[in-house]
C-alpha cells in the first residue's frame, strides 16, 4: 500500500461520522517521521522563493499538553500526542482543516528521565506512523499503540516490558514506528521487532542490545532500502550500525558506531550502496556495504570532522546538508567526506524537509529557515519566527501547508507566496 497515495473508503466515510461539513483535501499526507519516504524529501507544489512575514499565514492553532513527537498529517486529520498532567499519554485527531477535536485515546503512561536529560524533558517524543487506516503510536514505557485512524478505537497494545521482561528505557521509547506491507518495524525492548499490524503478534525480535544506561535502548529510527540488491531495514543502535533482514529478523551485516554516551541519534542515511551517519562529540562516516553471496562486510569509506547530533541530514545531488551539534549548518561532499562549507550558528536543533533545491528546517526557537541547497557556499533564503515556545518536534508539510508542533500546542501555516510549477519528485524539478 502507497502511505502518501492510497485513499480507501474509510475517508471518505471519516467526514460524515465526524464533521459533516468537511471536505476532501487534495493534499499529499504527511504518514510517518520524516515524511512520505522517510528521507525528508518530499514532491508535490513547488515552494516559495522566499520566506517572512508576507508569506506565511496562519491557519489554527490548538492548545495541547506537552509533546515532542511530529505530527501526522492525512487528507482529513492531524494527529498529535501528548503527556497530560505528568502520568498520562494522550493521542488526539484533529480536523485539518479548523484544528477541532475530531476523537482522543489515553493510557497510563508517563516516565521520569535522568537528571540530566531534564531539559528535554519527560513527555512522549517518539513520532508516530500511519497506513491509511491504523495509526500506530509508541508510548514512553516502551509500549506500542494500534489505534483505528477513523475512530480512535484501540485495536491492539503491546508492553514490550512486560512480554520481554527488559527495563523501561531510561530515557523512554524514542524510536518511530516504521510501517511496511503487512507489518511495523520498531526499535524497543532494547531490540528490533517485526510486529504483525492485523493483532500486534510480534513476529520476529533481533538485535538485542547489551543492558546499561549507557547502552540501552536506543535514539534512532530505522528504514528500508535495498543494499547490494537486497531490500532490508537498515538500524542504528546506540552503539552499533546493522542491516536486518525483514524476513526474519537475521542480522546481514552490522559495524560499530563510535559515540558519547551511546548517544547515535541520526536516522541512518542510505546513499547507494553506503550509509552515512555522525553521532554526538565524534565524527561523521560514510560506511560502504559489499556483498559476496551470502557473506556481507562494511568498510569505512571516510571518516569526516562534522559533528552530528539530533537533526538527520537531507542529501542532494551527492551532498549531505546536516545541522551540527555546535548549531551550524555544514555540507559534506559524500564522494570524500570533505565539508565544502560550514554556517554561522542557528538553534540547537533543526528539523529538515527538501525538495527540489529548497530546504525548509525548523529549529527548537520557533524560526522556519528556507535554505537554497548549493554545496559550494550556505544561502539562507528567508527566516521567520512561527511560534514564542520551543518547537522541537519535527516539521510536517503536505501540499501548502506547514505543520508546527509546539510544546504545548499544534499550529498550522499557509505558503501564501508560490510560484506555479510542481515538483513531481523529490530533488527533481
Amino acid at each position: 500500500m502507497s502511505l502518501s497515495n492510497s485513499r480507501p473508503a474509510w475517508l471518505f466515510l471519516f467526514s460524515v461520522s465526524f464533521a459533516p461539513t468537511l471536505v476532501a483535501v487534495e493534499a499529499p499526507s504527511w504518514p510517518q517521521w520524516r515524511g512520505p519516504s522517510r528521507d525528508g524529501q518530499i514532491a508535490g507544489p513547488a515552494w516559495p522563493r522566499r520566506l517572512g512575514e508576507g508569506e506565511i499565514k496562519s491557519l489554527w492553532r490548538t492548545p495541547l499538553a506537552p509533546g515532542y513527537s511530529g505530527p501526522i498529517v492525512s487528507d482529513q486529520a492531524v494527529f498529535v500526542t501528548e503527556t497530560a498532567d505528568k502520568k498520562t499519554e494522550v493521542v488526539r485527531a484533529l480536523d485539518r482543516r479548523t484544528g477541532a477535536e475530531l476523537w482522543r485515546h489515553s493510557w497510563a503512561g508517563a516516565i521520569t528521565v535522568p537528571f540530566y536529560a531534564k531539559s528535554r524533558g519527560d513527555w512522549i517524543r517518539a513520532t508516530p506512523a500511519f497506513d491509511g487506516e491504523t495509526l500506530f503510536v509508541a508510548g514512553m514505557r516502551d509500549v506500542l499503540v494500534a489505534l483505528d485512524g477513523a475512530t480512535g478505537r484501540e485495536r491492539w497494545r503491546i508492553d514490550f516490558v512486560k512480554t520481554y521482561g527488559t527495563n523501561a528505557p531510561d530515557f523512554g521509547l524514542v524510536c518511530s514506528p516504521l510501517p511496511d506491507g503487512d507489518s511495523v518495524y520498531l526499535q524497543a525492548a532494547n531490540s528490533v521487532v517485526r510486529v504483525r499490524k492485523t493483532d500486534g503478534q510480534v513476529l520476529w525480535r533481533s538485535f538485542e542490545g547489551k543492558a546499561g544506561v549507557m547502552s540501552e535502548g536506543c535514539f534512532s529510527s530505522p528504514v528500508i532500502a535495498t543494499i547490494r540488491g537486497e531490500r532490508q531495514l537498515v538500524v542504528q543502535s546506540r552503539e552499533k550500525l546493522a542491516g536486518l533482514a525483514l524476513d526474519d529478523g537475521r542480522v546481514l551485516w552490522s559495524h560499530s558506531v563510535p559515540s558519547f554516551r551511546g548517544m547515535n541519534i541520526l536516522t541512518p542515511t542510505v546513499v547507494g550502496d553506503a550509509v552515512f551517519t555522525s553521532s554526538y562529540q565524534n565524527k561523521s562516516w560514510l560506511y560502504s556495504i559489499a556483498r559476496e553471496g551470502d557473506a556481507w562486510r562494511v568498510s569505512e569509506t571516510w571518516t569526516g570532522t562534522a559533528q552530528g547530533y539530533m537533526s538527520s541530514p537531507v542529501v542532494m545531488d551527492g551532498h549531505a546538508y546536516l545541522h551540527l551539534a555546535n548549531g551550524r549548518f555544514t555540507c559534506v561532499n559524500l564522494a570524500n567526506g570533505e565539508r565544502t562549507w560550514t554556517s554561522d550558528a542557528f538553534g540547537k536543533y533543526v528539523s529538515l524537509v527538501a525538495q527540489g533545491n529548497r530546504i525548509l528546517g525548523l529549529d527548537e526557537r520557533g524560526i522556519l529557515l528556507l535554505i537554497e541547497a548549493d554545496p559550494k557556499e550556505f544561502r539562507l533564503v528567508g527566516q521567520h519566527k512561527v511560534s514564542e515556545v520551543e518547537t522541537w518536534a519535527h516539521i510536517a508539510i503536505s501540499g501548502d501547508e506547514i505543520f508546527v508542533r509546539e510544546l504545548k500546542a499544534m499550529a498550522v501555516f499557509r505558503w501564501t507566496d508560490r510560484p506555479v510549477e510542481r515538483v513531481s519528485s523529490a530533488g527533481s524539478p
